[in-house]
């Protein structure tokens, strides 16, 4: 394949807007065929406006599940996937705000138990990155924020939710390979991402007899706005090179992790993580 797999671009705002990037992502493949895996289940998605979250929204959708997908800025974006959720014949309710406040997290579950009535998964997917070449560099304010987005949101979410998930109910939490082999410049990004593990397998273990069960996703590098928005062109362009396949990849591969991690098929599975990164090896 190509060493180059996106052309060089930047976008000058976290999180970034899908619909600048150029390819833009895919986010599920004509070829995925729903079979009622989740059938009337409700999940809430943060960061559900684009990337790895709109391709989550879309294949539960296809697999018979409403969302709420929540998102920070980004309008167009969520109204987007909002009617790729619809096309699918699924509802989908659309929240705006920061996660990062767990007011509104308490408002996310209050939405939605008066919308659907109920909750059945949880996923925690919102996240920032910032690339930084020296801790150092890294301003007090801008470590405190990245860990209340991408680490104190699942928290608040959680807490918020909890009261209100049964037995057969799912947790999944967005990880990322560099939990795993570090990354020299996204320090404090790859120190929430390691948290995250810890949290996914305490929780795991505090709801075994409740039968909620609490996973992870660690994707590799994946083509997503986050991307674009958080490097500069020329890295971007060569972003997805570092692992074997010598690719990012698109959303709609990581999609179908979140659809197993929901159903019934995974009833064995608690605390655990998948690992979709390219063929990178690792010590877990």
């Amino acid at each position: 394949m190509n060493d180059q797999q996106q052309p060089p671009q930047h976008q000058a705002k976290q999180p970034g807007d899908e619909n600048a990037m150029h390819p833009e992502p895919e986010y599920i493949r004509d070829s995925y065929r729903g079979a009622d895996k989740l059938l009337d289940k409700v999940a809430i998605i943060t960061g559900g406006d684009s990337g790895i979250g709109r391709a989550v929204a879309v294949h539960y959708a296809r697999e018979g599940a409403d969302s709420v997908i929540v998102h920070l800025k980004e309008s167009r974006d969520a109204e987007a996937t909002k009617r790729l959720v619809e096309a699918e014949g699924r509802r989908c309710l659309v929240l705006k705000g920061d996660v990062a406040a767990p007011s509104f997290c308490r408002e996310i579950v209050n939405r939605t138990k008066r919308e659907f009535g109920k909750i059945n998964i949880v996923i925690n997917n919102a996240a920032e990155q910032y690339d930084w070449d020296d801790i150092t560099e890294i301003p007090d304010d801008q470590l405190l924020r990245t860990f209340q987005t991408n680490l104190f949101s699942h928290f608040y979410l959680t807490k918020a939710a909890l009261p209100h998930l049964s037995e057969g109910d799912t947790i999944i939490a967005t990880s990322s390979i560099n939990a795993f082999k570090g990354n020299d410049t996204l320090i404090d990004y790859t120190a929430t991402k390691g948290a995250i593990q810890g949290l996914v397998r305490s929780l795991a273990m505090s709801l075994m007899d409740r039968g909620i069960r609490v996973n992870a996703v660690a994707p590799g590098p994946v083509w997503t706005p986050l991307i674009p928005a958080s490097f500069e062109a020329e890295k971007v362009a060569e972003f997805g090179n570092q692992v074997p396949m010598k690719r990012a990849g698109q959303p709609s591969e990581i999609g179908p992790a979140y659809v197993y991690l929901a159903c019934e098929e995974s009833s064995y599975m608690s605390g655990q993580t998948l690992h979709l990164n390219g063929g990178v090896i690792l010590n877990t």
